[in-house]
């Protein structure tokens, strides 16, 4: 996902207990460490170090990557923000300087996936063009994408953030509300345009996303199937599906 935090290349134990590698987006292969250390030895001071401006959103940064490491390898319960920390290479005490407590870093780093997320899908529809269908098939593919290629940071957009509390399965709610918005006003431009049959129902294009969303939570949780693309004629099919009915129903 642009700009989610990038993937560690460390080998971690699921919480199924077989091995898999922490996965999010491959971190950059430079001399020094986002925290502002050198990648030999101990942190840079004086003028060595960093700008605070530079330092403090590399942390971040850092402590997302291993944030997502975190609960997609031992979930949201089993982790902790000593562990997240630690595998950061970070102190508790920076942890702290970021985010209040473990719910506000699952919060962080949601948000940061469903904006990539959506923009990878926007993005992905302006270069289908102007065939409305085309569109929709290029922004759900890019969701796809997105899913196999960061895998961590899916696990808790998808997974881990229902059981962190109330307050992330509610925004978590906002998400699937504002992804189903967005379609329907697509499908009500394109409509307008005599370019495709109005949805019958705003919740035509709930159902829609709350289906992708849920297959794709299975594929997470489950590994079925393995290749998540497999899943794009399903979804394709889904969406032909309900715009045939909907053509149907139409006065």
């Amino acid at each position: 996902m642009k700009g989610s935090p990038r993937r560690s290349t460390g080998t971690a134990k699921t919480r199924g207990g077989g091995s898999r590698s922490a996965r999010g987006r491959t971190a950059s292969t430079t001399s020094a460490t986002t925290d502002g250390r050198s990648a030999e030895g101990p942190p840079a001071r004086g003028r060595h170090a960093p700008p605070l401006e530079v330092r403090l959103p590399r942390q971040r940064q850092r402590l997302l990557e291993a944030a997502a490491a975190e609960f997609a390898t031992r979930g949201f319960a089993g982790a902790s923000s000593e562990s997240i920390s630690r595998q950061a290479g970070m102190s508790k005490a920076t942890f702290y300087e970021h985010f209040a407590n473990k719910e506000d870093c699952i919060l962080a780093l949601f948000d940061r996936a469903a904006d990539d997320l959506g923009e990878a899908m926007s993005d992905a529809a302006r270069r289908a063009g102007s065939d409305a269908i085309e569109r929709m098939r290029a922004g759900t593919r890019a969701f796809l994408t997105s899913v196999s290629q960061h895998p961590d940071f899916a696990q808790t957009l998808l997974v881990e953030i229902i059981g962190a509390g109330p307050k992330p399965a509610k925004r978590r709610d906002q998400m699937v509300q504002e992804f189903a918005d967005r379609l329907d006003a697509e499908n009500a431009e394109a409509a307008r345009r005599g370019l495709i049959a109005r949805f019958a129902s705003p919740y035509d294009a709930f159902a829609i996303v709350g289906g992708i969303i849920e297959l794709l939570s299975r594929q997470v949780r489950l590994g079925e199937p393995k290749d998540v693309l497999e899943l794009a004629p399903v979804i394709d099919r889904m969406i032909a599906g309900v715009l045939a009915a909907s053509a149907e129903s139409a006065p």
